[in-house]
């Protein structure tokens, strides 16, 4: 066996032994996650639930997480699929926080290496840190340059009034 195949095995054995089963055995409150398609266990959409007592509050935002075939030793990659206006939130989808960038040393020095990915991080904590996230934006190491300077400068004002409304937009597309 090449040691793409047993990586592959080894990939596959965790997602589907542990993953799975540990999800469903103790659900975390606020988001909810399962198979795009049964026939790919790389490929999960999640629905994280706007925290409560925040701008995100009662919105229903999707993303996709994308787990590498070396998974646990890399981390996945998340996207939003739904339109949501964050700092730490790409214009396109993508999720920008310290426990999903690659392991190691950080070249611009911002992150220490145990803030970054490891592979004893779950989905739990995945979720967990994203949900922390849309709580409490970090916007010194933005990914949206437009919304991080809108939450420093103007909180409750354009920022809000953005975010509001996609929360509603996420409202009206949860059941599609």
């Amino acid at each position: 066996l090449s040691v793409f195949t047993l990586v592959l095995n080894k990939t596959l054995s965790t997602l589907s032994s542990s993953v799975f089963p540990e999800l469903n055995k103790n659900p975390v409150e606020g988001f909810s996650a399962g198979l795009i398609d049964d026939d790919d266990i790389y490929k999960w959409e999640v629905v994280i639930i706007g925290p409560q007592d925040t701008l995100f509050e009662g919105g229903f935002f999707k993303a996709y997480l994308t787990f590498p075939y070396d998974y646990p030793l890399r981390p996945p990659k998340m996207k939003f699929i739904t339109e949501i206006w964050h700092p730490n939130v790409a214009k396109n989808g993508d999720v920008c926080i310290s426990i999903l960038h690659e392991p190691g040393e950080d070249k611009f020095g911002y992150e220490k290496p145990e803030e970054r990915w490891l592979p004893i991080h779950t989905v739990e904590t995945i979720m967990i840190s994203v949900i922390s996230m849309l709580a409490d934006p970090n916007s010194d190491s933005p990914a949206n340059v437009d919304a991080a300077k809108e939450w420093r400068e103007d909180p409750n004002g354009e920022f809000k009034r953005k975010v509001a409304r996609c929360v509603r937009k996420s409202q009206e597309m949860a059941f599609d």
